[in-house]
């Protein structure tokens, strides 16, 4: 068969010669024409060496054609892709001689069915030089496992060797206890499976400096270090492991054991004024064993030549000299030349992976505007703006975020559009901008790129949730749970679209193994206390809460805590947090909301609770404007409105946000909140009943002041859901 008479697949990616079309996941990635060309040319010789001359003669003739327009073309194929020349997953660089695809690819007749595609694995391409983890095809996944007995032998027998085998019960008992004999010597005979030989698993370097204020430093060292070397073609690195993972085991081989790595890279780092010492040491996990150790003593200023000289150390020791490598590896442990910013994008990377809440946002803002004021080109610091502005966006319902956000990308994308942390930030911006075709794109170009696989997979899993495909949305969180099983963020990630989707059960759980894995994180006690309150638990609530304040006391726990404060009826102090809350973030609508809330239970003068709703109907007014499909947003300002005594718009918000279709159960109690205020008591006993069988917790409805007031609370009363 021809090569243009096969569909190739390789990864998540198809390529259909013959309507010469490039799909990820049926996205059209909209190749040129020569490029996909070149594409063809390296998939038909997969696993070979392809010389530049030859790719010029195959696709230009080589007529007045100069190899730099290859160059060219290649870096066109690679961003479709989502390649990396630095470390690369389908197409790697042989310098001076051309190039190699080296991916795992499959070849797939156009009128092949499924089981027969499934065996039709291209044998050329080696897998072991695939930098990205096998992907299991819609073939291999679907297989029924009655198809073929253990030994691959078709279940239906020839007639004439049916005959040969007459079923008898001694036969039979016979047959089964030879069959045991022969399971149980091969499964005494079976070893265990051993890691792979070119394995590692970074371990959180060790600070011996007097303060405690470095932390961040020796974090970002650690983190530096684990996803250059994942870069490395041929070499398996564990995910982030957390410092509870270290201490949980004694040496080398117990850690070997746990993390499913045949080595282990662990430092301790002093920094005292201008000098740096740095002690690595890299640990044989089989036999305990030290492979390589060395210290260096240097000044900070060098601080990137000795990352890069340890990686280096490491990448000889476990596979030898690669050509290119040492230099790839200089250019990632190389973001800037300039120290000090550096040393503040570190700082602003720690407050990035501490928490969703305002201040810690706004500081890692500061630290990374400070890296660009000393190094104006420094683009990992720009797209680290971009990304805590869309934070900002999306947790704190900060509109003025958004343009912040869209600036800070763009000039990103100007610096260097090659980089995954620019793609990263660009698909969280086109995500929550409302454009889920190019969010999916600039997610699938990193979703297998060392350091980004699970962030790159919980942006997909939200794109695919908001398009209402679970399926999708799981099986990304899923992915991202694989690649970081000890980070906190995926954990808090996946529990608050449980939230989103209904499960507030799912979501607690969710969130306590979140705490569990980061105790210190004053957001993720706040949000597991807001869960808590949702689902009725308000001592366990006000628990979480409390303990958040006390790490780091913000604005979104102080006004949950007066939420719980009120359910209690405690109108007084539900009053005091929330004002202490719109001290601290005077942007967020939901904030003045409850303040309003709280004020109009307590008594409050007319004048103070028409400000306070004035204020929160303004602020959600803008960001609705923005983020138009946030049913519970809608709602929200639809009661607002009613308070405000804008009855007609109230209603129209109403309408809205229940023709979305999402948030059902926050929907309703918000738009029952809206009727009782507008004094329609039978729609707001329609929405009450609605919000109860979408599961809203009874205290969240009987502790409603006004639901109290107007005898919305008693069974008899309570209207069907048939409008």
């Amino acid at each position: 068969m021809s090569g243009g008479s096969w569909i190739y697949r390789f990864g998540d990616i198809e390529v259909d010669p013959l309507a010469h079309r490039v799909t990820r996941q049926g996205i059209d990635l909209g190749l040129e024409p020569k490029a996909f060309a070149v594409l063809l040319a390296l998939l038909e010789e997969s696993g070979k060496a392809l010389a530049r001359d030859d790719l010029l003669d195959r696709v230009w003739g080589h007529r007045h054609v100069t190899p730099g327009v290859l160059n060219r073309v290649i870096g066109h194929l690679r961003k479709a892709l989502g390649d990396d020349a630095e470390n690369p997953r389908f197409i790697q660089t042989l310098h001076s001689l051309g190039y190699r695809f080296i991916a795992e690819v499959q070849r797939i007749s156009p009128d092949t069915d499924a089981d027969q595609a499934d065996a039709a694995t291209a044998t050329s391409a080696p897998a072991p030089t695939t930098a990205g983890p096998p992907v299991q095809t819609p073939s291999t996944a679907g297989r029924r496992a009655t198809d073929r007995t253990s030994t691959g032998t078709p279940t239906s027998l020839p007639a004439s060797l049916r005959r040969v085998f007459r079923l008898t019960p001694l036969n039979i008992v016979v047959a089964i206890v030879a069959l045991t004999l022969v399971m149980l010597v091969f499964w005494r005979a079976e070893p265990r499976p051993s890691p792979p030989a070119a394995s590692i698993a970074v371990l959180p370097f060790t600070s011996l400096s007097s303060s405690a204020d470095d932390n961040y430093f020796v974090e970002g060292l650690t983190e530096e270090m684990r996803s250059a070397l994942a870069g490395v073609v041929g070499l398996k690195v564990a995910a982030s492991i957390s410092p509870g993972v270290r201490e949980s085991s004694a040496d080398a081989r117990a850690l070997g054991a746990q993390l499913g790595v045949a080595s282990i890279l662990e430092a301790s780092i002093r920094r005292q004024g201008t000098r740096l010492r740095i002690n690595a040491r890299l640990s044989d996990t089989s036999t305990g064993f030290t492979l390589w150790s060395q210290a260096y003593d240097r000044e900070v200023a060098d601080v990137f030549d000795t990352q890069s000289r340890i990686a280096n150390e490491v990448v000889a020791a476990l596979l030898g000299s690669i050509p290119g490598e040492s230099e790839a590896l200089r250019k990632r442990l190389t973001p800037t030349r300039d120290v000090e910013a550096y040393d503040a994008f570190l700082q602003g990377m720690q407050l990035l992976r501490q928490a969703n809440a305002a201040e810690p946002d706004n500081k890692a803002i500061d630290r990374f505007n400070h890296a660009l004021q000393k190094d104006a080109g420094f683009a990992r610091a720009q797209a680290g703006i971009c990304k805590a502005e869309i934070r900002k966006f999306e947790n704190l319902h900060n509109v003025d975020a958004f343009e912040n956000a869209r600036i800070a990308c763009q000039r990103a994308l100007n610096m260097d559009s090659s980089l995954a942390e620019v793609s990263l930030a660009l698909g969280d911006l086109y995500r929550v901008q409302g454009q889920p075709d190019k969010a999916l794109q600039e997610y699938a170009r990193i979703e297998y790129t060392p350091g980004m696989i699970s962030e790159a997979n919980i942006g997909m899993a939200k794109v695919y949730a908001a398009q209402k495909n679970p399926k999708l949305a799981q099986q990304h969180f899923a992915k991202a749970q694989a690649a970081s099983p000890d980070d906190p963020f995926v954990y808090s990630e996946t529990g608050y679209q449980q939230f989103l989707d209904g499960d507030v059960k799912r979501a607690i759980a969710s969130f306590r193994k979140a705490v569990q894995l980061g105790p210190r994180n004053a957001d993720l006690w706040l949000t597991l206390g807001s869960l808590l309150g949702v689902d009725g638990d308000t001592v366990q609530a006000a628990q979480a809460l409390e303990h958040s304040i006390a790490i780091e006391p913000s604005y979104a726990a102080l006004s949950n805590l007066g939420l719980i404060r009120y359910q209690a009826g405690d109108y007084v102090a539900a009053a005091a947090l929330q004002r202490r809350a719109v001290e601290l973030n005077p942007v967020d609508f939901m904030t003045w909301g409850n303040l309003g809330m709280a004020l109009k239970a307590g008594s409050a003068p007319a004048a103070e609770v028409h400000a306070a709703f004035a204020q929160a109907a303004d602020l959600a007014q803008r960001y609705v404007h923005e983020q138009s499909q946030d049913a519970r947003a809608t709602a929200a300002l639809g009661h607002y409105r009613a308070e405000l005594g804008e009855a007609g718009q109230a209603r129209d918000l109403l309408l809205r946000a229940e023709t979305l279709g999402t948030q059902a159960g926050e929907v309703a109690l918000l738009n029952a909140e809206t009727l009782a205020t507008l004094g329609d008591l039978a729609g707001a006993r329609k929405r009450l009943a609605r919000a109860r069988k979408e599961g809203i917790p009874d205290i969240a409805i009987t502790s409603n002041a006004d639901f109290r007031r107007l005898g919305l609370l008693e069974p008899s009363t309570t209207a069907p859901l048939s409008e």
